[in-house]
């Protein structure tokens, strides 16, 4: 094990000035979420390289300090406390973009750290269809895999062929049927970050894709408010039925808590409307979670992901 540098007991001194990359202390992250709302960074770090990357995790498990992977902050709740340990930001261009075609088929490797937006760009590029339920939902290709995001129309793992995943023990390719898929989670193995993901196209009618694309943004963009600073979604569906729908029908839509408010829009979204505190989104979260289990006896469960410290 690497010694602890005698005197050094800052992050930056035992951990920062170790990783070759981007490395800012007290950096603050609601610039770096959708919702743009929390506290700074204990110690936020870019790696330069996989070689970075893997030396990180690996210092940061040798010190025990706690490593929270930040990709487009659209699923992420930071806590107004901030994040203590190290946030990790992928760069976008950390691997190079990789196209392989067999007959009518296309694998299409993206870096972990690059927007889904890519992947779609690639697709219409390449005149290539499969893809198209992740038109218009923000965030990185990692946070896709992890979060297996997607819409009613598909979700990530019906297109996913394998992920690479670095951990401080090295880097290495993990295929599909190794992973286990949930609605809206995949469970990767405990401290792995995804740096790689290669998705599985076809060819296809690719004017017909682009033009479904287009008609789904048209629809999202009247029903949903995405000029506003958001998490998108909320809470996961419970079956049979649609969290929007419930939170409304206890007439909550429209509901304020400071700053924070539950859309007028569509009420399974909680928009800010500047200024708003981490406290005053999970004011928000706990209040519609409680009324729609006394009135139905369902609960919702969130797709937002609570990091840092909210106390």
């Amino acid at each position: 094990m690497r010694a602890v540098i005698p005197g050094a007991r800052t992050l930056p001194e035992r951990i920062g000035r170790h990783v070759r990359g981007e490395v800012r202390e007290a950096e603050p992250l609601a610039p770096w979420t959708s919702v743009r709302v929390g506290g700074p960074a204990e110690l936020w770090i870019r790696p330069a390289s996989v070689a970075a990357l893997v030396e990180l995790l690996r210092l940061a498990r040798e010190e025990a300090v706690p490593v929270t992977v930040l990709g487009g902050g659209a699923n992420t709740l930071v806590g107004d406390g901030g994040v203590p340990g190290v946030t990790l930001k992928l760069p976008a261009d950390l691997f190079p973009e990789l196209l392989d075609r067999s007959g009518a088929e296309a694998k299409v490797t993206l870096g972990g750290g690059a927007a889904i937006a890519r992947l779609l760009q690639q697709m219409r590029a390449q005149r290539l269809v499969g893809a198209e339920f992740l038109a218009g939902i923000p965030g990185t290709i990692g946070g896709a895999v992890a979060m297996n995001a997607g819409t009613k129309a598909g979700e990530c793992l019906s297109i996913l062929d394998a992920v690479e995943l670095a951990t401080a023990d090295g880097v290495g390719w993990v295929e599909k049927r190794e992973l286990k898929f949930r609605y809206r989670s995949t469970e990767l193995p405990p401290g792995a970050i995804v740096t790689r993901a290669r998705f599985l196209l076809r060819e296809g009618d690719a004017a017909a894709s682009w033009a479904q694309m287009e008609a789904d943004l048209s629809h999202r963009k009247r029903t949903q408010p995405l000029s506003q600073p958001s998490f998108g979604s909320v809470f996961q569906n419970p079956p049979g039925d649609f969290a929007g729908r419930l939170v409304e029908e206890v007439g909550l839509k429209g509901h304020r808590a400071g700053a924070a408010q539950i859309s007028p829009l569509h009420a399974n979204w909680i928009v800010n409307l500047g200024g708003a505190k981490a406290r005053e989104v999970v004011e928000l979260m706990e209040l519609a979670q409680r009324r729609v289990l006394e009135e139905f006896g369902v609960g919702l469960v969130p797709e937002v992901k609570k990091v840092g410290s909210f106390s």
